[in-house]
């Protein structure tokens, strides 16, 4: 089956007159003809010998073409023919072609002979391409110059449009280690991991997926490396700012925990808000360490013990709530919200 671009007509007559009559300006051999369909439509003999088939319509590189055609994937290719027709190029090991009606910068009303210079010198230039035409059956792959331009001129319009300080909506495009990428409509933006949440995120897999629907923070434009630095933290509140206003010393609490160290435990009290059990505020008795006591996840009760806004911690202990009796001895040697020495 034919799959092009909704909105390009297939250039029957131009692509296989162009390949298969003229293909001795290619480091390739021209794709294959169908005898029964190409020879005849273009009027000439079907006895005519067929060019050898480089790659078969069951090839998985063809799957790879259409979901880069989908998906307006633009791929840099180096020229490696022509013919009067266009430009031939390579891509994962199979021909394609590029209408002279899909060049950006070819002059106008060039007669034949112009024509062949102007697409002679393009021979070993590199191309911003992208594919307008897949037909596997046929080993027929489109390109469009044209087409990257007209995106290029949308996403330098994107990149213009965006200030920092600025609020937008976009869509994640792709998770890796250090942040996410997301799509602002023809530009794609950084969110580094250290901006996606004001708590602590492991991978940005734990609170991403591919194809959500996101608003984000501009925190910087770099126009001429075409980079966009993005946060989803930034969107919200730091609730950091207000952490004095909303739980003071005694208060008690439900929190979930988050790490496990060795000197202690990190829980979440609420999004973004993570507070510290030292491992002295564990529990009661002598244990080998704090994995004996909690477990990432588990959902427990805990104590507010100290409380500091502008350093960002909060202290918590877990014994003082499982025995509520105890009285509450004096502090460790260091900081409850603050990691220290290892348990001994």
């Amino acid at each position: 089956m034919v799959e092009y671009l909704s909105g390009d007509a297939p250039w029957d007559e131009a692509y296989w007159r162009a390949l298969v009559e003229e293909g001795e300006h290619s480091r390739m051999p021209a794709p294959p003809p169908d005898p029964e369909t190409i020879w005849r439509g273009l009027g000439l003999a079907t006895e005519r010998p067929a060019a050898p088939r480089e790659a078969s319509p069951s090839d998985g590189g063809w799957e790879t073409a259409l979901r880069a055609m989908e998906e307006a994937t633009v791929l840099e290719l180096a020229v490696v023919g022509y013919n009067r027709g266009g430009l031939l190029v390579e891509w994962d090991g199979r021909q394609g072609f590029v209408p002279v009606s899909h060049l950006a910068d070819l002059p106008h009303y060039l007669d034949e002979r112009e024509r062949e210079q102007e697409l002679q010198a393009r021979v070993g230039r590199v191309l911003r391409l992208r594919i307008i035409e897949v037909d596997p059956e046929r080993s027929r792959l489109v390109l469009s110059e044209r087409a990257t331009h007209s995106d290029e001129a949308h996403r330098r319009q994107v990149l213009e449009d965006l200030k920092p300080g600025g609020i937008c909506r976009g869509k994640v495009t792709n998770l890796c280690s250090f942040g996410a990428f997301v799509d602002l409509g023809g530009l794609e933006g950084l969110v580094h991991i250290s901006e996606i949440s004001w708590g602590r995120v492991g991978h940005p897999s734990e609170v991403l997926r591919p194809g959500q629907q996101v608003e984000v923070y501009v925190l910087n434009v770099d126009r001429e490396r075409g980079r966009v630095g993005l946060s989803l933290k930034r969107v919200r509140p730091d609730p950091w700012r207000t952490v004095e206003e909303r739980y003071h010393v005694g208060q008690v609490v439900e929190g979930v925990i988050t790490n496990v160290v060795d000197f202690g435990a990190f829980a979440e009290v609420e999004e973004g808000l993570e507070g510290l059990i030292h491992v002295s505020e564990l529990a009661e008795g002598k244990f080998l360490h704090p994995r004996n006591v909690v477990q990432e996840g588990e959902v427990v009760q805990l104590q507010v013990i100290s409380v500091d806004g502008v350093r960002r911690r909060l202290g918590l202990s877990l014994r003082r709530v499982v025995n509520p009796e105890r009285i509450a001895p004096s502090a460790p040697d260091e900081s409850p919200g603050q990691p220290a020495r290892e348990a001994q």
